[in-house]
């Protein structure tokens, strides 16, 4: 054996297409939550785009449970575009009050889902972060604004884990069943130094046990120790040396389903694979007799599937019978 496989345990977790998800935090939560979203699970990705820091996490999943906060004092315009300090660059407009608006509906959105969800996964990116020089104010995100307008600072385990307790008893009011995964990215941010990565990913971690250890509805998923330890190897990585490759991402994802849901669920998802196969299968001969047949018996198990799983296929079928022959 030439690798250090990570055992990821079961957790007690046993989830399946009718348990909703939110997912938050980092672009890994993004990876995660598309995945789930592409196998037919209820699930909302990242409604405030990517948010790297605990913190900015935590206010806004408190806010999306009811907690006072004035999003309006915490705008910039810049070059004639609105941003939120504590959102992502994606969630900008040309128009203050649209982006208002929008910042509520991602909060009503988010809110519902967390009064119904069964699993919150929450990845953490950095401990690293950005205040604004004449507030003080920790955002979110600088909007590529001049570095002169932040300072940076290294947050501690103690006031991440402050943030984090607050927001856990406001979960537990609106959702007291849901569990709350959390992971640490595995993606490395080179341009704060190695070694302030390093630092900055061993906070995260020990804010993670702490949390855990603590309570008995958070859960951690070890895709950073997935990431480093097992898939310890530079192929596994994209161009830029820092983002998992997607043959990476799979393998994580693998061993997350294998870990919180269902055989139930991992059966449906190689049918359901080998369905999504078949649907972007491009032949030479679009019109031929048996490509014709290859769609129409395509277009079966499709809808026995999504019978049998209770799943809106509408979409895929459209796809295939557009391909149809009158």
């Amino acid at each position: 054996m030439f690798r250090t496989e990570v055992q990821v345990p079961r957790a007690g977790l046993s989830l399946d297409l009718q348990h909703p998800v939110l997912t938050i935090g980092s672009c890994f939560a993004e990876v995660i939550g598309s995945k789930l979203q592409q196998h037919k699970v209820d699930v909302v990705v990242n409604p405030f785009g990517t948010i790297f820091n605990p913190i900015s996490v935590s206010l806004l999943l408190r806010a999306a449970t009811g907690q006072a906060y004035t999003f309006e004092e915490h705008l910039v315009q810049q070059n004639g575009i609105w941003y939120a300090y504590d959102l992502h660059s994606s969630l900008a407009s040309a128009n203050k009050e649209e982006l208002l608006q929008t910042i509520q509906e991602r909060l009503r959105q988010t809110g519902q889902q967390l009064q119904n969800a069964s699993l919150l996964i929450i990845t953490l990116g950095t401990a690293m972060a950005y205040r604004l020089q004449e507030s003080g104010k920790l955002v979110a995100n600088c909007h590529k604004l001049p570095a002169r307008n932040f300072t940076r600072e290294l947050l501690t385990v103690e006031e991440m884990r402050t943030a984090f307790e607050q927001m856990l008893a406001q979960l537990k009011q609106v959702n007291p069943a849901m569990k709350v995964l959390l992971t640490v990215s595995p993606v490395r941010h080179l341009k704060e130094t190695i070694e302030l990565n390093s630092v900055s990913k061993a906070s995260l971690r020990l804010l993670c046990h702490q949390l855990q250890e603590a309570h008995q509805e958070v859960l951690y998923f070890p895709a950073y120790e997935i990431m480093m330890d097992d898939l310890r190897d530079y192929r596994f990585y994209k161009e830029d040396m820092l983002h998992p490759t997607p043959l990476a991402e799979d393998y994580i994802w693998q061993r997350f389903v294998d870990a919180y849901y269902t055989a139930d669920f991992r059966q449906f998802m190689d049918q359901w694979e080998k369905i999504q196969r078949a649907v972007a299968h491009r032949p030479f001969q679009p019109q031929s007799e048996a490509h014709q047949k290859f769609l129409q018996n395509t277009l079966q198990q499709l809808q026995e599937l999504g019978q049998k799983y209770k799943i809106d296929v509408s979409s895929e079928a459209k796809t295939l019978r557009k391909q149809l022959l009158p």
